[in-house]
Order: structure tokens, then sequence, then C-alpha cells
């Protein structure tokens, strides 16, 4: 496990800010935070089935986080999301799925989230070893012009053959054709449930009207915190967004309804109490917030992964998905970068603001 000083000098001249900040917003007294009683403590009271808690018990007890409450997920959905091409060029073992899932098995993920037949392709011998995360809709981003779209890529039913432990979706909410998404995939995530399985949501946000001005609003702190607030109301265990990077966007795109607090007392211009926005909108915290890790940016991609987790963790999140910044480098390097995010949620003294 890598030492707090290690933590501090990835986060350069960003750790007093980041490390000692105290959140003056939406206090911390107020979330369910996570620990080790996570999913019998938020979950055994809800309408899941013995299955799903033990489904979910099994993703946040397995790898070097195991019983902490956190989660270290690696997603390799990028071969449709973002074409075989464009993800697996700079490392073409990875156009093979058993070297995906041996990635998050040396690198004690709890869990690694991919594509049907990536996953399928190798079930019989990992399956049972670390938990699969079946994605089951793409934007197939091979139809020109592009579009936002959604759409699925098979059952939940064979998911569940293949002896998934989770099924993962998408949903472009703002897009042309959010309500559809919402509507297939309410119904995806309650028949999983009802086979036993957890759901986690990847809550974007996505339309050309969310720019303004030369800024992009896609992740502000309001606009994603609604996301997530319509992620968890159709039946989300786990919520899956990007980092909030700004916030305004109700006002700047002048639609929807907000309100003058969301603002002023719930939130700041500190990235740690953004994402506390975040978390706050996934129930004060009962749904756990998984932060994505982003493109690969090269040289900075360690530190910008560990600055990453320090957000999540210390606004009262549940982990990180990371996986171009991992499988985008050589195998040594990606699990350096997998595992030195583990270290922020296994460091005592990284702790909520």
């Amino acid at each position: 496990m890598a030492d707090f000083s290690k933590i501090q000098e990835l986060l350069g001249d960003k750790a007093e800010s980041l490390l000692n900040h105290t959140c003056s917003t939406i206090s911390k007294d107020s979330l369910h935070l996570p620990g080790g009683d996570f999913v019998s403590r938020e979950f055994v009271n809800s309408d899941r089935n013995p299955q799903v808690l033990r489904s979910l018990q099994q993703l946040y007890g397995t790898g070097r986080l195991a019983n902490t409450g956190y989660l270290s997920i690696l997603p390799v959905d990028q071969g449709i999301e973002h074409s075989a091409g464009a993800s697996f060029a700079p490392n073409p073992r990875y156009f093979d799925p058993e070297n995906i899932v041996e990635l998050a098995v040396e690198a004690g993920c709890n869990a690694v989230a991919s594509t049907y037949d990536v996953l399928a392709s190798v079930s019989r011998k990992y399956a049972h070893q670390i938990p699969f995360v079946v994605k089951i809709n793409h934007n197939e981003f091979l139809s020109y012009p592009s579009t936002f779209e959604q759409i699925m890529f098979g059952s939940v039913e064979r998911a569940w053959e293949m002896g998934a432990v989770a099924v993962g979706a998408t949903i472009y909410f703002g897009s042309e054709g959010s309500n559809r998404q919402i509507q297939e995939v309410a119904a995806a995530f309650e028949r999983a449930h009802e086979l036993g399985m957890a759901t986690i949501l990847w809550c974007y946000t996505r339309n050309g009207a969310f720019k303004v001005d030369g800024v992009d609003y896609h992740t502000s702190a309001d606009l994603t915190g609604q996301a997530n607030h319509l992620g968890v109301t159709i039946g989300a265990d786990i919520i899956k967004q990007k980092l909030a990077t700004n916030n305004g966007g109700y006002n700047a795109v002048n639609f929807g309804k907000t309100h003058k607090k969301v603002y002023s007392d719930l939130t700041s211009e500190h990235p740690i109490d953004l994402c506390r926005y975040q978390v706050a909108n996934c129930y004060m915290g009962k749904r756990g917030l998984i932060n994505s890790g982003g493109a690969s940016g090269g040289a900075s991609d360690l530190g910008d992964a560990v600055e990453t987790a320090v957000i999540n963790k210390r606004a009262g999140g549940s982990g990180l998905i990371l996986g171009r910044k991992a499988f985008q480098r050589p195998v040594a390097e990606g699990v350096e970068i997998l595992t030195a995010v583990q270290d922020v949620y296994l460091s005592e003294e990284v702790t909520i603001a």
C-alpha cells in the first residue's frame, strides 16, 4: 500500500486544497457513508431480494478494497463506445478479451465491466474468480452522422446465464432518445433484480444545447446531479458519473427548474463540494457514486487518477471506475494506476471532508 506521502506527492500543488478542505455546504453528518456494512445497512430494508443483496456483497467484497464499502472497477466497453481501433491500438493485447479480465484480476479490482461477448468468451474460466458486470446497451458509434443513441445489445437473461453479478447500462439524459432509454433501462433493471443481479447506471448528459458560449455544461454539478437522481429513481444500485467540473448548467441553458440555494448553500466552486452535490442526489449516499476515470492523457494519468479518487472519497463517494488510463498502456503501468487509486480508499489519512 502506498503511504500518505506518496498520495501527497502525486497531488502536487493541489494537495493542500484537496486534502485539507472542509465542506461547509452539505454536511458529512447527513451522508450515508461507505463502510464494511454498507450493503446490510443501506439495502437490507429495500425491496431488493436476498439474491441481489448477495450480488451486491460480492461486488463490495472482492479485491483489494473488499469489505471497505468502496469499489474499484475496470470498465472496458470502449471497443463499442469509442471504437475498437481508437481504444486498443495503444495496446493491442486488449483486443483479446482474456487480457482484459486478467488485468482486473491482477490489479485487485472489485469487478470487471465489459460487453456481452467479451465476458461471455471467458465466462467459464473467470466468472467465479471476479464479478462480471455486463454492459447491456451501447452507442455503437459506427452510424454516420453520429447520434446520442443507446440501444440494447442483448438480454438480461444472457448476462445472468454467463454468471454476471451485475448489469450496467447507459442513459444519455437530455438527448432526443432519453425517454425511450429511461423506459428500456428501467425495465431491464427490474428484470435484473428479479434474477438476483445488481444494477449500475452510466448516468451521462448529452445535448448540444448544454454547451453555451464556449462553456461545456455536460459535467456541471446541477445537471449531473439531476441525472443521478433520475438514475437512482429507476432502480440503479450504483451510479457511474463523470466528476463535476463546473456548475450552473440549468441557468446557462435557461431551461428546467432549479433553486438559488443549489448554488449559494449546497455547492461551492471547490471540486469536492461539486462532487458532494452529486453524492447528495444519490439519496445522500444510500446508493454509491462511482466517478469515471476519463480518457488517457499520457504522463499525467497517475496523478489525475489519484486526484479524482481523493475528490470522490472526500466528497462521500464510493469509488472509481477507471479504464482507458489503465489498459491503454503496458500492463505493469496499468496495474500501478489501479492500485494507486485503491490506495486512496485504503488510506486512513484521506478522510471525508
